[in-house]
């Protein structure tokens, strides 16, 4: 395992290793979601060290003050239970491989929370993105050809992920090759190195076709496997980059900033897909969720559409009340 994640400072951090690098090996997990696991249990495991244990050998009872101290921390609901999680799979792990011969956590209740509805915004306001992106101006770049390049590109950017949902990590990180093939679909490899089919409208492509001659232009003899280079570490426009980009277009667009991010348009992408009609399980693979319970988070959009074709077309809601 990459010493990246080692607690070596935390007694019993190997145990963390392990169920890290199991993650890695057996589920493919990604490593944002390394990242992600490694914190919480790290986090746990300091508050176990302040009472001398190590965190293979927690109790209910520790993990039940755990959560009380995260609450009286102030932290959500929802961080608690995403912590929860965590250990929950952490002490699954060491079951299952015999490291201890019983569950802590199987008595613990997690933490109460309503699931939110998936921030997004109006079709009206994507349009709104899109089109500012097309005038956007670069004012640190001297020439046109740059200028026209950023802009080429933005507009690639944006029409490339409402059209398809992908996630930011997806989308920033797209290997060239995935616009070389059949112009109708782009190839992802998404979480856990899973590849999906995507299909393109033709806007993207189109804003594909523009870009890719003012790309090559741009880096002439230079050679980059990515889609979307860049001259950073990563090689290729950073999650972090595009997300300043987009908050900058959406000033321009005349939208509230704090309302527009990467993950916003993929929620508009799906909200708007099956408003207008798309089966659940369709957007389900477009969007690569490995469970249809995810992606059931705009059962709500479901519901209103339900609601409206029964308003207009079921012969009693045409019945006039008044007669």
């Amino acid at each position: 395992m990459s010493n990246e994640y080692s607690s070596t400072e935390i007694p019993g951090s190997h145990h963390i290793d392990a169920f890290l690098e199991m993650l890695s090996a057996e589920r493919g997990a990604a490593r944002n979601t390394l990242d992600a696991y490694a914190r919480d249990l790290k986090d746990f495991a300091a508050f176990l060290a302040s009472r001398n244990k190590e965190v293979a050998g927690a109790q209910t009872m520790d993990i039940r003050d755990y959560l009380e101290g995260l609450q009286s921390s102030g932290l959500s609901a929802s961080t608690a239970a995403r912590r929860l999680s965590a250990i929950r799979q952490f002490h699954g792990f060491l079951y299952a491989d015999g490291i201890r011969a019983d569950d802590p956590c199987s008595a613990i209740e997690g933490p109460r929370r309503a699931r939110p509805l998936p921030k997004t915004l109006t079709i009206e306001e994507v349009d709104a993105l899109l089109a500012a992106a097309r005038l956007v101006e670069d004012g640190r770049s001297q020439e046109e050809s740059v200028r026209a390049y950023k802009r080429a590109r933005l507009v690639c950017l944006m029409e490339v992920l409402y059209a398809t949902g992908l996630r930011v990590s997806e989308l920033v990180g797209l290997p060239l090759s995935a616009a070389k093939g059949d112009g109708r679909f782009l190839t992802v490899s998404g979480k856990g190195g899973r590849e999906r089919l995507v299909p393109l409208s033709e806007a993207a492509r189109h804003a594909i076709d523009d870009y890719l001659p003012l790309r090559v232009q741009r880096l002439g003899d230079s050679v980059s496997p990515w889609l979307f280079p860049s001259r950073g570490r990563q090689g290729h426009l950073t999650r972090h980059r595009f997300a300043q980009l987009l908050k900058d277009l959406a000033i321009a667009a005349k939208l509230d900033p704090n309302r527009v991010s990467p993950h916003t348009l993929r929620h508009a992408f799906a909200s708007h897909l099956l408003a207008n009609g798309a089966d659940l399980r369709a957007v389900q693979q477009m969007l690569g969720h490995a469970d249809i319970s995810t992606t059931q988070i705009y059962t709500h959009v479901l519901d209103d559409r339900l609601k409206t074709l029964v308003e207009e077309h079921h012969p009693l809601a045409k019945k006039d009340t008044g007669s």
